[in-house]
């Protein structure tokens, strides 16, 4: 088995320099995505409440016509 190389100080310095800076670009876009994504969940939220009322309202009226003395 071969020995390890030893590794350039330069190029330790850049990996780590590069993992450093990832880190941090990726904070920031997540605080960046964070607020757009819960504004997106809550239109959806409410979409989905409007959606189910519509339906609800539907039914109600489709069991209504059903149970018509009038057949």
């Amino acid at each position: 088995m071969v020995p390890p190389v030893q590794v350039s100080p330069l190029i330790k310095f850049t990996r780590y320099s590069a993992l450093l800076v990832g880190m941090l670009y990726g904070k920031k876009r997540y605080d960046y995505l964070k607020p757009v994504a819960e504004e997106e969940r809550r239109i959806e939220n409410e979409e989905k409440k409007k959606r189910e009322e519509l339906e609800r309202i539907a039914k109600e009226l489709a069991e209504a016509s059903e149970d018509s003395i009038l057949k």
